[in-house]
């Protein structure tokens, strides 16, 4: 179980999770048009230490101090994907993407299920919560929004706040995976 808050604090925090965030894929000019291509999240989970986010607000709103070095362009997320989709390997269909289908009863549904998989951390979420039951990130999805859009959204987009020993367990399991030594693959 993910135990949650549902109470908007007075700023972004790690372990907060909003609704329909946008990724923007690509902006190109065709024929004198700018054309934006966007990826829309129904769920994401902020991945940036509440140390620096705090330091952020602070700077930005709090204090007189015109030293700006303490000032984040983004914030670090990834996506929170239904995990009953996931399992199916349709939670991104929309893009057209295929993704691996997994079995119940195999070891790698397992493995994600008890968060032995250090790519994905599997959550269960509280009943009430208005959101999904259970929903799985996967690290290697991670991206990053502009923290003033995120602040902009705060008021109808945030759903609820991951409990610091729980947002710490994710903020580990991201690192750990982030930090894994890539081996070459034999061609």
């Amino acid at each position: 179980m993910t135990w949650i808050d549902t109470n908007l604090s007075e700023r972004v925090s790690q372990g907060d999770v909003y609704k329909d965030i946008e990724l923007i894929e690509s902006a190109n000019e065709i024929d004198g048009n700018i054309v934006v291509s966007k990826i829309m999240f129904p769920l994401i989970v902020v991945l940036t230490q509440d140390c620096d986010l705090k330091f952020d607000y602070d700077r930005r709103y709090e204090t007189k101090d015109k030293n700006e070095n303490k000032l984040l362009l983004s914030v670090i997320v990834a996506p929170i994907y239904n995990f009953e989709h996931f399992v199916l390997g349709e939670h991104l269909s929309e893009i057209k993407f295929r993704m691996e289908v997994f079995r119940k009863e195999a070891t790698p549904y397992k493995n994600i299920k008890n968060n032995q998989n250090p790519r994905y951390h599997y959550l269960e979420f509280e009943k009430g919560t208005n959101i999904i039951k259970t929903g799985v990130i996967d690290f290697k999805h991670y991206f990053t929004v502009n923290i003033l859009y995120l602040e902009s959204i705060r008021k109808t987009n945030f759903v609820c706040k991951i409990q610091p020993l729980f947002r710490e367990d994710i903020s580990q399991r991201f690192a750990s995976f982030l930090s894994r030594i890539g081996l070459p693959t034999s061609s």
